[in-house]
């Protein structure tokens, strides 16, 4: 599966054009990226991020209303977890317990 991220490019750093760098503003987390498939994007703009790399460009509306899903998902999923499922942690406990070999007594 895929993922793409809209954020907002901050900076851009050419002197190496080879791996021109941005910093883009992911709703307040700021992360550098690649710029190399993306060379007119400019300050300002809303980009894709994909894997560390600046894939497309879209408008400030859709990023808005993709920025806005993806809160409401991760509100949703932080409310209410699946039931009858365990932790990662519980699971690796339960795991280790049924591995484990009955104590020798002496």
């Amino acid at each position: 599966m895929c993922l793409t991220i809209p954020g907002r490019v901050l900076s851009i750093e050419t002197s190496d054009p080879t791996s021109p760098m941005a910093v883009v503003d992911f709703a307040g987390v700021e992360k550098r990226v690649n710029m190399i498939y993306l060379p007119e994007a400019k300050v300002g703009n809303y980009v894709l991020v994909h894997a560390g790399f600046a894939t497309d460009t879209m408008d400030e509306a859709e990023a808005r209303e993709a920025l806005r899903y993806a809160a409401e998902m991760n509100e949703q999923i932080a409310s209410s977890p699946p039931q009858g499922t365990a932790t990662a942690s519980q699971a690796r406990r339960d795991a280790l317990e049924r591995k484990r070999l009955p104590e020798v007594t002496q």
